[in-house]
């Protein structure tokens, strides 16, 4: 089927029909034996009308039938591969709707700082790492977060300069809005105590001599890592293929890569083209790409592994670095509000054209600010260009005012969410907020009782990729040691069938994909992951060690686990 665009706009339910083959029909006269059959489980479906199942039978890359085991063995002809789940759970493949895949990637080759209690543990890794480098060389790594530390304050270079003199060392905060440098760095990329603030970042500087001390946040950031040597297109690709292979692992089957340039969709293609993708990923395009201004939407490309349909915008900061955009300043640090980077009308300028365009708009907002903004600028959007089936998209949403939450409803604005941020930030989320103003933060009860649906997410590297780690958090927004005894803000929690839904089906809704994938029926995409318990009955401390038995992607095995 061919499209011809003209200069109206496809609806996004018709793009996805090119990519989807027709369910397969049986007459009275033909039985279509399974390719595969899954029998003696525990399906959980997500499916309304059959929730639960024992047995499901697949026919090439799509669900032949779901039911009991007695059905899905009439599906079983001579050369249908049997496996036998033994009382296993099976859940729909499960897909994180917010990531970086290349950056995920990369952190898996650089120094993971991820967990690190203190300054001086950074820059033992960082001197070791020292000397095994060449002179010149460059140290990065990504992971520290000042708020674990004793002293919750950002570091200076001091000691960094001490234990790597002669290499440039960057490394990047956890949330990825804020890096720490050394003085070599600064070197090589000529800051100095006169070089100013860039629009919409900070150089955080000695509060007597004005030296700057070495951490950038958001858009500073770019001074130095415009000089830190890029990754080669082989490097990238690379790292794209073990950050696959480690989410396949995770039980992903799906992933929504957030703010991709035109090398990863270049990567992206070519694997999907050989059959080597392995994992579905759908592509939040650069706002500061050419691509989506010369491009059209693509759907469903090599048997569904790849669509690039969505914008993907930055309007603020992260909370940890305080560059996330507030009403009002910080609680704990008057006169700073954050950094707003987009305006309101240029976020409606973006939107009006990538809706022009057949393109779905997701948009960073962390702080209130950035949120309000972000919604006040889609409603302006939405005026101006009227379509029916937008799925506008506000990635995080994390920090909302009362009085904004009930606008995601009314705009038809879908908040995507990261259920592991609530867990991780909680320690010091109150002191960045305040007592009030942090009602409003990961609001995920108060969003769902407006009748929104949230796309789960990890924003991986910045958190774990595995998805029953998200579950876990959204269920009990406690930390992996039961820390609070009943949750953090616990009203705000999800149930697990509303958590589970976040990491599948509304994943898939979240894509405009909920018609092919997401959920456990006939006619969909046979992809699913294989559990080791059935984690809608154990206690939610046994989510965290359960098992990925098997990962299944268009009915074939692509992990499988090790005994």
């Amino acid at each position: 089927m061919k499209l011809h665009w003209g200069n109206s706009l496809v609806i996004p339910v018709l793009l996805l029909l090119t990519s989807c083959e027709p369910a397969i029909r049986e007459t009275d006269s033909v039985t279509v034996f399974a390719d595969t059959v899954l029998i003696g489980g525990n399906i959980i479906t997500m499916d309304a009308g059959n929730p639960r199942a024992q047995a499901l039978a697949i026919k090439g890359d799509k669900i032949l039938l779901v039911g009991t085991d007695p059905e899905v063995r009439k599906k079983r002809g001579k050369n249908t591969k049997v496996i036998k789940l033994n009382g296993k759970t099976v859940v729909p493949g499960m897909i994180d709707a917010h990531c970086h895949v290349l950056s995920y990637g990369n952190s898996l080759r650089s120094l993971n700082l991820v967990g690190t209690k203190s300054l001086d543990e950074i820059l033992n890794m960082v001197k070791e790492k020292s000397k095994q480098c060449d002179p010149g060389e460059w140290i990065l790594g990504r992971g520290w977060d000042q708020n674990d530390w004793d002293e919750k304050k950002f570091p200076a270079n001091d000691k960094l300069n001490e234990v790597s003199p002669y290499n440039p060392v960057c490394l990047t905060r956890i949330c990825g809005h804020a890096v720490f440098v050394n003085k070599k760095a600064f070197s090589l990329a000529r800051v100095t105590k006169n070089t100013p603030d860039v629009p919409g970042g900070k150089i955080i500087r000695d509060s007597k001599t004005g030296e700057p001390t070495g951490v950038l946040v958001d858009n500073a950031i770019g001074l130095v890592t415009l000089v830190v040597p890029g990754l080669t297109f082989r490097q990238k690709r690379e790292c794209i293929e073990l950050a696959i292979r480690d989410c396949l692992k995770a039980g992903l089957t799906g992933v929504h890569d957030a703010n991709t340039g035109g090398d990863e969709i270049r990567i992206y293609k070519e694997l999907a083209k050989k059959g080597n993708l392995g994992l579905r990923v759908y592509v939040m395009i650069s706002a500061g790409s050419s691509y989506w201004l010369e491009n059209r939407p693509e759907t469903g490309l090599e048997g569904g592994f790849l669509t690039l349909r969505a914008v993907k915008l930055f309007s603020d900061g992260a909370l940890g670095s305080r560059g996330a955009a507030l009403l009002e300043p910080y609680s704990d640090e008057q006169g700073n509000s954050g950094l707003l980077l987009m305006e309101e009308g240029e976020i409606c300028k973006t939107a009006c054209e990538a809706l022009k365009r057949g393109f779905q708009v997701c948009t960073h907002a962390i702080g209130d600010k950035a949120n309000r903004t972000v919604l006040n600028g889609y409603e302006a959007a939405l005026k101006a260009m009227p379509v029916k089936d937008y799925r506008l998209r506000i990635e995080h949403a994390q920090v909302l005012a009362p009085e904004d939450i009930p606008r995601f409803s009314k705009l038809g604005v879908i908040p995507s969410m990261q259920p592991t941020h609530c867990t991780s930030d909680m320690y010091w989320a109150t002191d960045r907020l305040g007592t009030e103003r942090v009602k409003g933060a990961y609001a995920w009860r108060s969003l769902l009782d407006t009748g929104v649906r949230i796309p789960g997410g990890s924003d991986f590297p910045v958190e774990s990729n595995k998805p029953l780690w998200g579950i876990y958090a959204a269920v009990t927004r406690r930390d992996h040691k039961g820390f609070p005894q009943g949750g953090w803000h616990p009203k705000q929690r999800m149930t697990f069938t509303e958590a589970l839904r976040s990491f599948t089906i509304d994943a898939a809704y979240a894509a405009f994909e909920e018609d092919i994938k997401g959920s456990l029926e006939i006619g969909k995409l046979a992809d699913m992951v294989v559990l080791s318990k059935d984690i809608s009955k154990v206690a939610p401390k046994e989510i965290l060690k359960t098992e990925i038995e098997m990962t299944i992607v268009g009915g074939r095995i692509v992990y499988r686990r090790k005994e």
